[in-house]
């Protein structure tokens, strides 16, 4: 067999396992998630998915895929979505950040370099659209 024929098979095989890895990932992760079911029947799914794992694999995705299904969509109810409401807003020019900072350095909250930071910072923001 030739290398590019041995690098094809070596892929494929390492693809089927990454992709079996993560259904069992899936799997135990749904066991966990599931408090109907008794910590025993989780023991067994477990036991079953080390001895006999594409079968077990298989069985489990078949009988309990549904509720797999809803599992997951009852924990990602509660995950809090990404929103730019918690960024701060952007100000309307260069000049009000540098006017701010220098607010602050006359006030003496700030030191020297850190309003040429502010200042470097509100310039640059100008020009890449940041």
């Amino acid at each position: 067999m030739s290398f590019f024929g041995e690098l094809f098979w070596f892929l494929l095989w390492s693809f089927y396992f990454i992709a079996y890895l993560y259904v069992v990932i899936v799997i135990i992760t749904d066991l966990f998630r599931d408090h109907a079911l008794n910590g025993w029947f989780k023991a067994l799914w477990i036991i079953a998915l080390v001895f006999v794992p594409f079968l077990t694999a298989l069985i489990y995705i078949i009988a309990r895929g549904k509720g797999m299904a809803q599992r997951a969509q009852f924990y990602r109810r509660g995950v809090v979505p990404e929103s730019d409401d918690y960024r701060p807003a952007a100000s309307a020019s260069p000049a009000d950040d540098i006017a701010k900072a220098k607010a602050l350095l006359d006030a003496g909250t700030i030191s020297q370099g850190e309003f040429d930071a502010l200042k470097s910072k509100a310039l640059g923001n100008q020009y890449f659209g940041a």
